[in-house]
């Protein structure tokens, strides 16, 4: 069979980005950007606008002082974020057309499996080639972004109640979250995104907590004194670093509330640092 024409593929391209368009405008619709060249970018989630409270309550057994004061954040324009963390077939696409290093898997298996040992700024160059490859804008989600779609309407420490087990995540369940839970399964290594053990939230978003740490656009600041309440990224602070949110496989539980944050330089690399995508939607 003769293989389609570039003008073929663009037209097909086309009607694809047309279908995009329309499901912008549906909250919690998936979708991909189609790639002009071939191809397309990860699945997305399109978040609602909302408000939330961000942060821990003083009362939240794990809480720390970095996660207060607890503050309304109101999201006024949908956005959205990838289904799942990027895995290894989704970076391993761009390295093969880029010429970035491959990372190493620790000889878990790769597919879709999170992909790990990146840092921030590399996170940052995939989503710059994916904006590249599909005309939209792709970045890292901000800090605020993140926790209200993990959160999802929650209020708990997890998004699915107070107490947690190695049933709802990937975690080190050798010892239970003084909130409540039982001991379980420490995995001692990532698990494939799409793992069906583990529910997807509220938003349809898997994998939030636990598994790996999920880098975000902000700057690192020690409390939320003077924090933006619009969702925006927090850019001012230590410059150095950046926030990583919801825990890893080689975690406790308490790293994986939902209020839960972390810094790490932004050029650092990790066996338990990962990201998921962000995608703005621009409205008519």
């Amino acid at each position: 069979m003769a293989q389609p024409t570039h003008n073929a593929q663009r037209a097909e391209a086309a009607a694809r980005k047309a279908e995009v368009e329309r499901l912008l405008s549906t909250p919690l619709a998936t979708f991909r950007d189609p790639f002009e060249s071939g191809g397309e970018g990860p699945e997305m989630v399109v978040i609602p606008e909302g408000e939330f409270m961000m942060g821990s309550p003083v009362d939240e057994p794990g809480r720390r002082g970095d996660e207060s004061p607890q503050h309304l954040v109101r999201i006024a324009n949908r956005f959205a974020l990838g289904k799942y963390a990027v895995t290894f077939d989704e970076f391993d696409a761009y390295c093969a057309a880029t010429g970035v290093l491959k990372r190493w898997d620790e000889g878990w298996g790769r597919g879709r499996r999170p992909v790990i040992h990146v840092s921030c700024d590399e996170a940052q160059g995939y989503c710059t080639w994916l904006s590249e490859q599909s005309g939209a804008e792709y970045r890292l989600p901000s800090e605020a972004e993140w926790e209200y779609a993990c959160r999802a309407g929650t209020e708990t420490p997890f998004w699915w109640g107070s107490e947690i087990t190695s049933d709802q995540a990937n975690y080190n369940a050798n010892f239970v979250y003084e909130g409540g839970g039982a001991k379980g399964v420490n995995r001692a290594k990532t698990v494939p995104v799409d793992l069906k053990e583990f529910k997807a939230n509220p938003f349809g978003l898997h994998q939030m907590l636990g598994n790996v740490w999920e880098w975000c656009a902000d700057a690192w600041n020690d409390n939320y004194q003077g924090a933006p309440d619009d969702g925006s990224a927090w850019m001012s602070g230590a410059t150095y670093a950046a926030v990583l949110r919801g825990g890893a496989w080689n975690n406790y539980s308490v790293t994986l509330r939902s209020a839960a944050r972390y810094q790490e330089a932004r050029d650092r690399s990790y066996v338990s640092r990962g990201f998921r995508v962000a995608r703005t939607i621009i409205s008519p």
